[in-house]
């Protein structure tokens, strides 16, 4: 809660930090870097393939400040607000998922839709990559929930156990919904519910007993499959839905270990448990404190960001793509396409990964200029720089 380990002055190899005295300080530390680096790539989700590079690195680096930390002190330091308040959130229900995707939501709205949204249909590029990506989440989600026991030890074992079994019965229950309203199961969806069913017991996962955390999946594959249908009803381009399964997700973790919680685990017992009322409404209270102080923090970084330097790129990097205009990289390896022609890129907006590969055949040499074939093979420096000067005397245009 102040300066004393600022650019971690005060942290030795021998020293303890006194929120984490089993473990040395310097792995506490990267321990909770990790925390701090995953929240805002979660908002980027929200407002993928829209905000400028170096206006996002701009506010990512603000948001951890002024929003991140803030509610990280509230919630875990033993002098934090919330804390002492008796609000429970063993690995960042609050802190990480609601913050997470209050701001995501907030980017959304104030950001606006991708071009085409509503209109044209955005898939994912490539599914065995979600699943990769999904799988690598999901055993990294253990040193989350299980680090947080800071040790070892027996709380670690039942963090580990109930983050298991909560997110393989979110994707079971998310798949029963999906199979019930479209008539079929899905891969993409068996995934998004197994993420529910991780951010759903994240802060329960070192207060409840494996008979909770199941419960947890049942609750929170269904919730988080409707949250995710928010951003339809509201049309707003909530990208990776951000908002549909961590603050949603989160919510109803947070308000669930007010219920399942149990001293056989640790030291709160939940209401199903002998507890009173009074700790829902701290969990509730945990909720909007977090909700509110990360939808306003995010909203005045985003209008002051968007009044100095501005935030969205333009609609012709956007259609292009972020990683070509921005970065100057392809998903494809050996060709680029530098393209100048506005109608061009409205014409052909490329959403997945088998669409990209017919971008050769879109073009053909003409009398026109509107875009420039480039290779990319850094092998042969020379052939290439020929290959350039020979296409730039070459015109292309697009096959309607």
């Amino acid at each position: 809660g102040n300066s004393d380990r600022f650019w971690l002055h005060n942290i030795g190899i021998n020293g303890i930090h006194p929120s984490a005295p089993t473990i040395p300080e310097t792995v506490f530390c990267t321990y909770q870097l990790t925390f701090a680096i995953i929240t805002p790539a979660l908002i980027c989700g929200a407002f993928a393939d829209r905000m400028k590079y170096h206006s996002m690195l701009l506010f990512m680096t603000i948001w951890h400040i002024i929003v991140y930390c803030p509610i990280a002190h509230m919630v875990w330091h033993t002098d934090g607000l919330l804390y002492k308040y008796g609000a429970i959130d063993f690995a960042g229900g609050s802190v990480v998922h609601i913050a997470s995707g209050a701001s995501g939501l907030i980017c959304a709205l104030y950001i606006g839709n991708r071009t085409g949204y509503g209109k044209e249909r955005f898939q994912p590029h490539n599914i065995l990559v979600t699943v990769m990506g999904a799988c690598m989440l999901w055993v990294g989600w253990f040193g989350f929930n299980a680090g947080s026991a800071l040790g070892a030890n027996t709380l670690a074992g039942a963090a580990l156990i109930n983050t298991q079994i909560s997110s393989a019965v979110g994707g079971l229950s998310w798949m029963l919904c999906e199979w019930y309203e479209r008539g079929q199961p899905s891969v993409l969806g068996m995934t998004s519910g197994a993420i529910g069913g991780l951010i759903g017991i994240t802060p329960g996962s070192g207060y409840v007993d494996p008979t909770g955390a199941f419960f947890f999946g049942v609750i929170c594959g269904p919730v988080c499959f409707l949250g995710c249908k928010v951003k339809k009803t509201f049309s707003f381009d909530d990208s990776l839905d951000t908002f549909g399964l961590h603050c949603v997700g989160g919510t109803v973790g947070l308000l669930l270990t007010a219920f399942f919680a149990t001293k056989s685990v640790n030291s709160v017992a939940g209401i199903f448990y002998g507890s009173s009322w009074d700790i829902l409404l701290k969990q509730l209270c945990c909720v909007l404190l977090s909700f509110g102080w990360s939808a306003v923090g995010t909203l005045v970084i985003l209008f002051v960001i968007d009044y100095v330097i501005g935030l969205r790129v333009s609609e012709i990097k956007e259609l292009q793509g972020l990683d070509q205009a921005v970065l100057g990289e392809s998903i494809i390896a050996g060709h680029m396409v530098t393209n100048t022609n506005k109608d061009f890129s409205e014409k052909h907006i490329f959403h997945d990964f088998n669409s990209l590969l017919e971008l050769p055949s879109l073009l053909k040499p003409t009398l026109t200029n509107s875009a420039t074939v480039i290779p990319t093979d850094n092998n042969d420096n020379s052939n290439s720089n020929n290959n350039v000067e020979n296409k730039s005397k070459e015109n292309y245009e697009q096959i309607p």
